[in-house]
């Protein structure tokens, strides 16, 4: 059969395309390699626990925000609950502990009140977040890096490591990530603040999926695109067949294409001529971070031993100034800096009445655990929840009583189920400079719709890719 869209991969960059062509009349077909569609917009279930494999918050949605419009337009308000999250996060180290708001206002009198010598700096720095001064060509920084601009207008290291507590939601390394970049997806959070979607980011990525059935279009579960169809320089198609199985291969041709997939992988399936322009075109990109992941279902609302923080930053000691941050993304699990989420703090429909859950995330690697045989693997798992709990116990006494269950996701888990290179969870590394893509030479039926593409990593940044990827195919189909 022949479809207007074919779309490779049911992330939310995939399931935003689908959903907003099928709206159009288009008639879409989706192929996802998982048993559900999401990507890292998924939840799992153990013991009555529902667990959010992604999602902490999401900026927004508020009034300037692009997904208002999306979420609007594809009627999700009318069908998913968002709940505000009450605080951005509290950061805590052996020398500061502070929670920071997410109105940009009451955060940057709270950080003038706490670090009074930097008070300029304070406003310089969300100046560039909220209002970004338009500068022309000659006089924008070159290369410039979150890290590289924080030294520029602040002194104090304790607030600058305060300002990047939730770095980890973007990248692992400040000197390395672009000021540009982080000043969007920064920005929004002070602009909108954050919600959490009620029940899970499943729910989201499920109606989504519903949607474009609703509007006739196919969605397929649990089978792999392994190649294209090619004739005269254009792809007419693609080969795919049940995941995880030896089964016959099938095909399906449509007029336009959209990867929502990790670029690397859509290369290796290209034919040849295609595939070496493509790789041409990311030669100089790099997968991004990759993250460790506990997952915890508590026999009660964590309130009740005194715990009332949605996300805690919880950064070692050995961290002193921001040029050791990357170091300590490396570093051993016992002195590497977490994050823990309670969703207990809102009603977020996870856990059993009276019970809920929480994770802890740090930035990993693949690296760590790929050469592992099976039982070092586990092993592993084991050793290093055991010392998260017990470091999440020293922050919170009581904690370890109240853990019902538990379990250890890493990056190879987050490679196996996204096929991402690297286990990276927000696409290529949003180094300073970063040039997009170059498609010039490459089939014009071919699209990208993921955090691969330049609208970047993280829910929003897929949202924005599918959505901006089916805005530009209608208007190529309109022309033409």
């Amino acid at each position: 059969m022949k479809y207007d869209v074919i779309i490779i991969g049911g992330g939310l960059g995939g399931l935003t395309a689908g959903a907003k062509l099928a709206k159009e009349g288009k008639s879409v077909l989706l192929i996802e390699q998982h048993t559900k569609p999401g990507g890292c917009a998924t939840t799992f279930t153990r013991r009555g626990f529902t667990f959010e494999v992604g999602l902490h918050e999401m900026d927004g949605p508020s009034a300037r925000d692009m997904k208002n419009r999306i979420f609007a337009e594809l009627d999700v308000f009318g069908n998913i609950q968002f709940l505000k999250v009450p605080e951005f996060y509290r950061f805590v180290s052996d020398r500061v502990d502070i929670t920071i708001p997410h109105d940009a206002t009451a955060a940057s009198a709270l950080l003038k009140e706490r670090f009074p010598n930097d008070a300029s700096g304070i406003d310089a720095y969300f100046s560039q977040l909220l209002s970004p001064k338009r500068k022309s060509a000659d006089e924008l920084p070159k290369d410039q890096s979150i890290g590289e601009y924080l030294d520029s207008v602040i002194d104090n290291e304790d607030l600058k490591l305060v300002l990047l507590g939730n770095l980890g939601y973007f990248h692992d390394d400040p000197y390395s990530l672009s000021l540009a970049y982080y000043s969007v997806a920064q920005g929004s959070y002070y602009n909108g603040g954050a919600s959490f979607i009620r029940g899970g980011s499943q729910q989201l990525s499920d109606y989504l999926s519903s949607y474009i059935r609703k509007h006739r279009g196919k969605v397929i579960l649990n089978h792999i695109v392994t190649g294209f169809t090619s004739e005269n320089e254009k792809l007419t198609g693609v080969i795919f067949r049940k995941s995880g199985a030896h089964s016959d291969a099938e095909e399906a041709f449509g007029n336009e294409i959209i990867a929502n997939a990790a670029m690397p992988m859509i290369a290796d399936l290209l034919p040849e001529n295609i595939r070496v322009k493509l790789n041409n075109s990311i030669s100089g990109f790099r997968p991004g971070a990759s993250l460790l992941s506990i997952y915890f279902g508590f026999r009660h609302n964590l309130k009740t031993i005194g715990n009332n923080h949605y996300s805690t930053f919880f950064f070692d000691n050995s961290i002193t100034s921001q040029a050791d941050i990357h170091n300590n993304n490396q570093a051993d699990f016992k002195n590497r800096s977490f994050t823990f989420v309670d969703y207990g703090q809102v009603d977020s429909g996870l856990a059993p009445e009276g019970k809920s859950v929480g994770a802890i995330c740090c930035i990993d690697y693949c690296s760590g655990w790929e050469k592992l045989t099976k039982d070092e693997y586990t092993a592993k798992k084991k050793d290093v929840a055991s010392i998260f709990i017990s470091r999440l116990e020293k922050h919170i006494p009581g904690i370890r009583a109240e853990i019902e269950y538990f379990e250890v996701g890493t990056p190879v888990t987050v490679k196996r189920y996204t096929l991402n290179p690297e286990g990276a969870v927000y696409g290529f590394a949003r180094i300073p400079g970063m040039p997009p893509v170059n498609t010039a030479d490459l089939p014009d039926n071919l699209h990208f719709a993921s955090a691969w593409g330049k609208t970047g990593g993280g829910f929003s940044g897929a949202i924005y890719s599918g959505y901006l990827c089916a805005m530009n195919i209608l208007r190529k189909r309109n022309q033409g």
